[in-house]
């Protein structure tokens, strides 16, 4: 969309003593929360492993509670409209906010399509792996090898969750969707036999606040967003929308896929803000 500026960031959010407080006891309990499921996660993994293999029947259960449990910590409304799909495929999503992992794990099992650096982040990295995320690294040469991974795991019965954008933004706008990611899903019959889900986020800033508030984009820092949303006084809500699946074998290429999976949550986009009075989103 026309008007995206991402070096033009919101005023910091000055942080009273009380918030400092809430950020302490939130952080607290969800760090508790988190570690603690992930050691049951792991030794979970150990007994599903030689059973099933890839497949992974059980786990993603902790993963979804973990991350519902995680936005009544922080205190955020959730709502989520449509169904997931059951049918062998993948999702695609826009992409604001590192809060997005909790709202699209929170009502459904799916593993993250994320670049190769998270891997590399310290506890985060090791959750990322523990969830079953797939790692992808910016190297052309490598493409052939992500995307023979990409259809095993399809192929498996593991829902790919995409961020076709590239990049995050302030939740305020959908950019342009890269097609290279949708290529992987044209090889080897796999567009015969699976179907791409659309999905919205959008984010209701708290009352008062910047619409932008859960945004996270550009060179924003995460510690200093972090702390910000988890010493808000007053919070927003989170608005997931699932569109209808596509058949990915409608689309004789992978542009024309790109083109409508994101024409779909644009639109879910445009009509949530715009039912809220919030404009089309310019800073």
């Amino acid at each position: 969309m026309n008007g995206w500026h991402p070096e033009i960031e919101p005023d910091p959010v000055r942080i009273t003593a009380g918030g400092w407080m809430r950020a302490l006891l939130r952080g607290l309990v969800l760090f508790t929360l988190t570690f603690t499921c992930l050691l049951i996660l792991l030794f979970a993994r150990l007994v599903e492993r030689p059973l099933s293999g890839q497949n992974r029947p059980y786990t993603p259960f902790i993963t979804r509670f973990v991350c519902r449990t995680a936005l009544r910590i922080i205190g955020i409304g959730y709502r989520v409209t449509g169904i997931p799909m059951e049918h062998l495929g993948a999702v695609v999503a826009n992409h604001s906010s590192w809060l997005d992992i909790y709202a699209l794990n929170a009502c459904q099992s799916v593993y993250f399509v994320s670049k190769a650096e998270v891997a590399r982040w310290p506890f985060i990295g090791w959750l990322a792996r523990a969830t079953g995320t797939v790692f992808i690294e910016r190297d052309r040469r490598r493409a052939r090898v992500h995307q023979a991974e990409f259809e095993a795991r399809i192929r498996a019965g593991h829902k790919l969750m995409f961020f076709p954008e590239g990049t995050s933004t302030d939740g305020r706008r959908v950019v342009p969707f890269k097609s290279t990611l949708f290529e992987a899903f044209y090889t080897h019959g796999l567009e015969h036999v699976m179907q791409i889900q659309p999905v919205s986020v959008i984010y209701h800033a708290p009352e008062g606040a910047d619409e932008r508030f859960y945004g996270w984009w550009g060179a924003m820092a995460l510690a200093p967003h972090l702390l910000q949303t988890l010493a808000a006084r007053r919070q927003g809500r989170i608005e997931v929308i699932f569109h209808p699946p596509v058949s990915v074998d409608e689309f004789p290429t992978r542009k024309e896929l790109a083109h409508r999976c994101e024409d779909e949550v644009r639109r879910g986009l445009m009509l949530a803000i715009g039912q809220d009075g919030l404009g089309s989103g310019r800073p």
